[in-house]
């Protein structure tokens, strides 16, 4: 199947798609010893030999795509260099070299999407898509309705204001409360920071839905691969062609 040159780089882990673009127009693709500088230009992966400064394009990696309901006390990374457990201890049977879509905190658990397809997975972080996460935290003391308010119209954290959020409180008693809230930005520690801001502690917080994608049939710790139309939805929602 042809493919534009720059996006045959990007799904070969050479660059992202706009740094691919930057690499043709500079000169230093090769296609079966031609130079090609049009960004148009189309060809089939699997019958020509593509060079980038000289170097042979490593052979496409299948794309694999896992649903992971994530434990509390795993680091969402591939590897650490202190030895500490990994998402991907819990996928041993997976060869591809997969890496996580985002990251959950090591203290918090739920839906964490995994891949080699490095495409899609910049799709699903970039902004611009506002992909939903959606998270139950159990927080105390129990927030106000003037801070779940707060929180529905954006907080102000220490690296600028947060977007709306979506936010039902699912149980409260006088001591802490249950709150699901849904929201499509990617910040560090987001939901945590959020709550702080309006006076209550997380307690305990776990993601439920990622891209419309939930964690039904998968228990905690387990893991199944993403269906085909899930991962077409996926691409849709990212706003990226296969």
């Amino acid at each position: 199947m042809q493919e534009r040159l720059q996006k045959i780089l990007a799904q070969a882990g050479v660059a992202s798609r706009r740094n691919a673009e930057k690499l043709i127009l500079a000169g230093r693709v090769n296609v079966n010893g031609t130079c090609v500088r049009g960004l148009g230009a189309k060809f089939d992966a699997a019958k020509v030999k593509i060079t980038v400064d000289g170097k042979p394009l490593a052979a496409r990696e299948r794309h694999v795509y896992f649903l992971l309901n994530k434990p509390k006390g795993y680091l969402s990374t591939a590897k650490d260099e202190r030895g500490r457990r990994t998402v991907l201890d819990l996928l041993p049977e997976v060869k591809e070299r997969i890496y996580p879509v985002g990251r959950l905190d090591n203290n918090t658990e739920g839906l964490l999407l995994l891949t080699n397809d490095g495409t899609l997975m910049n799709g699903l972080l970039h902004p611009r898509y506002q992909v939903e996460k959606t998270y139950i935290a159990r927080v105390a003391p129990p927030p106000p309705e003037a801070a779940l308010i707060t929180l529905t119209e954006g907080v102000e954290l220490s690296d600028g204001k947060t977007a709306p959020a979506l936010v039902r409180v699912i149980e409260r008693d006088p001591a802490q409360a249950r709150v699901e809230i849904t929201i499509h930005e990617g910040r560090n520690r987001q939901v945590r920071r959020m709550f702080e801001a309006v006076g209550s502690d997380v307690r305990a917080l776990k993601r439920v839905a990622f891209a419309r994608l939930t964690l039904a049939g998968v228990r905690r710790g387990a893991h199944r691969p993403l269906t085909a139309a899930e991962v077409a939805q996926l691409y849709e929602l990212a706003g990226v062609e296969r």
